[in-house]
């Protein structure tokens, strides 16, 4: 049970998030066997500097020790999974080139002119994750988010991540983190719509070699570009084989206690026995729609009305009438009958308050007290 808890909770795998975290513990390996000096990738004013272009690609996947490694791919699993499912692999792996392009750039003339007071260079996938948060709260109707069990305004969420990032996971630079959530609320709004990538080139790249690679991974979910495509992927049409989900049938009566004046071969066990009611019920009007119930129970919506309305009326109303009504117990038994008049086209007679009902009957049957 705990493995299924575990199991449950684990964020699932899919293709984008598969390749950020190839390529960032491929450059962590690169780094590690080499023994290159510390912030060889990092971004900073070196980028203008010194002229390593390089670096502004290169930084997301960047990790200084193993244990800033893992809690970076950590949050990039929680908070971007969703994101790659509402847009797809292509558009997602677009988008987080794209954002991190831009925050690099933008925390590299940051840093180049504060170069005289700190240099500070940043590197992780936590600005990127915070920047993709950041562009999903802007297209959410959300109003309201939960973080903890605690409900706070949607548009906060990227802050709180921002406190709890910079609290917990080693080597986090504050100011980077701050320009990604800028950057991933100007995206958001629009008004960086000249670097998005439609739809139908997407669909055109998603075709090519390295994407149908990705598309046979076993155990890792790749997400498509097409939403009708990425809907049968993600929410699998389901079909469930006749007679799968149990059904509760509940007698309308005992057939010891209230059948007393009916003849046996009427009911079983409290249920109206159809070809029995066929044969002795010659003077009444039926309406079949029969149906059949567990255990050989065969029931039909019928209306049963001597001529010359004797004390005893059966009535079996619908069972989806019936259900409505014991959701919403106050409606009365009038409105029921009422209905009932007018789908059938002739008169009910009217039930006195002295005659009772089942209440947990799927189809009621009123009788006399």
């Amino acid at each position: 049970m705990i493995l299924q808890t575990l199991k449950d909770a684990t964020p699932e795998v899919t293709s984008g998030i598969l390749v950020v975290v190839f390529l960032s513990c491929l450059l962590f390996t690169f780094k590690q066997y080499f023994i290159l000096t510390e912030a060889v990738f990092s971004v900073g004013a070196n980028v203008f500097l010194n002229g390593e272009v390089h670096r502004i690609f290169l930084y997301p996947f960047y990790h200084r020790t193993s244990v800033q490694l893992l809690l970076n791919i950590g949050v990039l699993m929680l908070l971007c999974g969703s994101f790659e499912k509402g847009v797809g692999t292509v558009r997602f792996l677009f988008l987080f080139v794209t954002l991190s392009t831009c925050t690099g750039l933008c925390y590299a003339l940051l840093d180049l002119f504060l170069h005289d007071t700190t240099q500070n260079p940043a590197e992780g996938l936590v600005p990127i994750a915070l920047a993709l948060v950041a562009v999903t709260t802007m297209h959410t109707r959300m109003a309201k988010g939960f973080f903890c069990g605690v409900s706070i305004p949607t548009m906060s969420l990227p802050w709180v991540f921002l406190i709890v990032t910079f609290l917990f996971i080693p080597h986090t630079v504050l100011p980077c983190n701050i320009i990604a959530i800028l950057i991933g609320w100007v995206y958001g709004k629009g008004w960086l719509s000249v670097l998005d990538m439609s739809e139908a080139r997407a669909s055109v790249l998603e075709k090519s070699a390295p994407f149908k690679f990705l598309k046979n991974i076993p155990g890792v979910r790749h997400v498509p570009v097409s939403p009708e495509e990425r809907r049968k992927t993600l929410l699998p049409e389901f079909n469930p084989t006749p007679g799968s989900y149990p059904v509760q049938a509940y007698a309308p009566m005992s057939s010891a206690v209230a059948m007393g004046t009916t003849s046996p071969q009427m009911y079983y066990e409290g249920w109206p026995n159809a070809p029995a009611a066929a044969v002795n019920g010659s003077s009444s009007t039926s309406q079949g729609l029969g149906s059949e119930f567990p255990g050989g129970h065969t029931t039909t919506q019928s209306y049963n009305h001597s001529h010359d309305h004797s004390t005893c009326h059966g009535h079996v109303l619908d069972m989806h009438k019936f259900h409505t009504f014991s959701v919403f117990p106050g409606i009365s038994i009038g409105v029921l009958l009422d209905w009932k008049r007018r789908r059938i086209g002739y008169q009910i007679p009217v039930i006195s308050q002295s005659q009772t009902y089942d209440r947990f009957d799927p189809m009621v049957t009123f009788r006399q007290s």
